[in-house]
């Protein structure tokens, strides 16, 4: 991309959008657009329309979403794959029609099979049964892949996807209704350090195992799909790394300095007992993660707790 290409970065104010605009700025490119919720809708296809047809982005960082944790995307099935279709087809679809030279669709790791070979590579969509609890919105990310896929095999589009691993970083949403696993332990451990409580209660028990990765490496590996990548085929973005739920409370313990006890509650859901992403496609495109996983939480638990995110409990 040249430094002066018209950019626009779909949902930055979210924290992979917000991470990716962040980066831009500082790699020097300077004309960036971008639009609130508020001002643009992505779920109103006139509205996006019209916005495509003004505005002529050049490039497009398709980071816009519904997203949420296990029981968010559970109790709100019907909203997850509905305003999540609505943004990529309508997003993916304009930029066709506005000649948008490339196009970047971000997925997520939920789309493979409940029990895919692990580590799952790209090649395992579509071969088996979905997680349940959040099969609405792996299906909608499912259909934006396909979106890419096929305005690429009729229209010759360059509009790729890759395929995030768990994220964590700044900007991350700490309700503890509608968060994911990591900024609802930094949650939880900061309020029990702050209150004096001597025990954490964690759903599930503890054995499911995870990938996690800081979202400003993600960002980088956009940047660098986007300035590298032609393909028809999706990529996986990751570490690489895993480790077990139980493994990743003690190292949040203890980075928000919390000693009291750990209790696993069985009676919650686990989900996917494991998700460890091949990240050997990304690798050979010559992209590899920076930022350890304790590093990562301990900058971004101090970045959260001096900015006040943690005690509102919200972005």
């Amino acid at each position: 991309m040249e430094k002066n290409a018209k950019i626009y970065v779909a949902g930055h104010k979210g924290m992979v959008g917000s991470a990716i605009v962040r980066l831009l700025q500082a790699s020097g490119y300077h004309n960036i657009i971008t639009r609130s919720s508020k001002e643009l809708d992505l779920g109103n296809q006139q509205a996006v329309n019209d916005f495509f047809e003004q505005e002529k982005p050049e490039y497009v960082f398709l980071a816009a979403a519904k997203v949420g944790g296990i029981v968010a995307n559970n109790v709100y099935r019907a909203d997850f794959i509905y305003e999540n279709l609505m943004i990529e087809c309508n997003v993916i679809h304009a930029s066709h029609v506005n000649d948008v030279k490339k196009l970047l669709f971000l997925g997520s790791s939920c789309i493979y099979p409940k029990f895919a070979k692990q580590p799952m590579s790209e090649d395992q969509l579509l071969a088996g049964f979905l997680e349940p609890t959040n099969e609405p919105y792996a299906i909608a990310k499912i259909a934006g892949i396909k979106l890419c896929e096929n305005y690429k095999r009729q229209y010759n589009r360059n509009f790729i996807a890759a395929m995030p691993t768990n994220l964590y970083g700044p900007n991350d949403n700490y309700d503890l209704q509608n968060s994911h696993v990591i900024p609802a332990l930094l949650r939880k451990f900061h309020d029990a350090v702050e209150q004096g409580t001597p025990e954490v209660v964690i759903w599930g028990t503890g054995s499911p195992f995870r990938e996690f990765l800081h979202v400003d490496d993600l960002a980088a590996a956009c940047l660098h799909l986007m300035e590298t990548y032609d393909d028809l085929d999706i990529v996986n973005i990751g570490s690489g790394d895993e480790v077990s739920i139980k493994e990743l409370a003690e190292i949040v313990a203890e980075v928000t300095g919390f000693t009291g006890q750990l209790t696993f509650d069985s009676t919650k859901p686990d989900g996917t007992p494991r998700k460890l992403m091949d990240v050997a496609k990304l690798h050979g495109l010559g992209w590899k993660h920076k930022i350890g996983l304790k590093a990562g939480l301990q900058r971004t638990y101090n970045e959260a707790f001096s900015q006040g995110v943690v005690l509102k409990g919200s972005n």
